[in-house]
């Protein structure tokens, strides 16, 4: 981090329960989950743009692996019920600042296409990104003053664009754009370049 303004906030399920669409012949579920989570939250955490990192999370497991990414700060979800929830929680800590909702399921997810989108970000009062599908969301961001309100959830980029989020211009090929909730959309993201800790538990099982 180099102390731009934006708060990143991403939501973690525990693993036990997360990603139950995701099976990959061999691999431990569990670890899959927390290696795609702490990729991602790597990558946030090194972004030019990013100031701060906020995690929403009852994953002990997950806080104790991430002791090696710094600038982290740890949120339960306490009584939040589903992803918007959650997300608020987060927000709630960085009020009047930029904030960012980021999904934690991208893998393959470079600090640079983060902080591209951040940076279109800055000139809308709402933005949100696509995934590469082009019905969900992976991103959804809120400039300093703005009530804060996400609808993460099925097609929820039409929902955010309804809500008043301005789709973003980035890339097609952004990396930001390949979230992965299926054994299809991991090999994608394979194709993009995993992160290191993704790449370890996988060890060549795609």
């Amino acid at each position: 981090m180099t102390g731009a303004s934006w708060t990143v906030i991403i939501p973690v399920k525990p693993s036990a329960i997360g990603k139950s669409r995701l099976e990959v012949s061999g691999v431990d579920r569990v670890a899959l989950r927390r290696a795609i989570a702490l990729d991602t939250i790597a990558a946030a955490a090194a972004a030019d743009d990013v100031g701060r990192v906020v995690i929403v999370t009852d994953d002990g497991g997950l806080v104790i692996q991430a002791i090696d990414i710094p600038g982290l700060r740890f949120v339960s979800e306490g009584d939040a019920i589903g992803l918007n929830e959650a997300v608020a929680v987060g927000a709630g800590t960085a009020e009047g600042m930029p904030r960012a909702a980021l999904l934690g399921d991208l893998p393959s997810l470079r600090s640079a296409d983060l902080s591209e989108a951040l940076r279109a970000a800055a000139s809308v009062d709402r933005g949100v990104v696509a995934d590469e599908e082009g019905t969900g969301s992976t991103l959804v961001t809120a400039r300093a003053g703005v009530a804060w309100e996400t609808a993460f959830g099925d097609d929820s980029f039409a929902r955010h664009v309804e809500l008043g989020c301005t789709p973003l211009q980035i890339a097609d090929a952004s990396t930001l754009r390949r979230d992965v909730d299926t054994l299809e959309q991991l090999r994608a993201a394979a194709e993009l370049g995993l992160g290191r800790r993704t790449a370890q538990v996988l060890r060549g099982a795609l």
